[in-house]
């Protein structure tokens, strides 16, 4: 493993872009038993986490235009994994919730990608593990996480 001075940090991003970029790749591969599209998998457990929102909400939170978020909700609605439902304040809009396929679904998605995952660790020895396990908090808090 490499160890960068303070000085290093252009180096160190790029280093660490390249492997969680490939981590990631990796971790797409493990797919539930449907094969959704990352940003349709974003929605899911965005609302499995907050609860029913409006596709503008879901929009802003995804970054991305309205007209965008309303085909993937469309998407959702039709494979049964999310629900429109009439807003309760304001009748010229819906909220979107996910349904217990979405979740299902969602939890499938995660167990696979988990027991990949955790058999790639049980590769490492306990130092690379315990780097691993500090890393993880630290890229939470570099994502705004936890």
């Amino acid at each position: 493993m490499t160890t960068h001075a303070s000085t290093d940090l252009p180096d160190l991003a790029a280093e660490l872009r390249v492997g969680v970029g490939r981590l990631h790749r990796r971790l797409r591969h493990q797919r539930g038993t449907v094969d959704l599209p990352d940003h349709l998998v974003a929605v899911l457990g965005l609302l499995n986490r907050a609860g029913a929102l409006t596709p503008g909400a879901l929009a802003e939170h995804e970054c991305v235009r309205p007209p965008q978020m309303t085909r993937s909700v469309n998407a959702l609605v039709e494979s049964g994994y999310v629900a429109k439902m009439p807003h309760p304040s304001d009748g010229r809009q819906v909220v979107v919730e996910i349904t217990d396929a979405g979740r299902d679904e969602l939890v499938e998605l995660r167990r696979r990608r988990d027991e990949w995952l955790a058999a790639q660790l049980e590769t490492l020895d306990d130092a690379d593990r315990q780097v691993l396990e500090q890393a993880a908090h630290v890229m939470q808090r570099m994502a705004g996480g936890r």
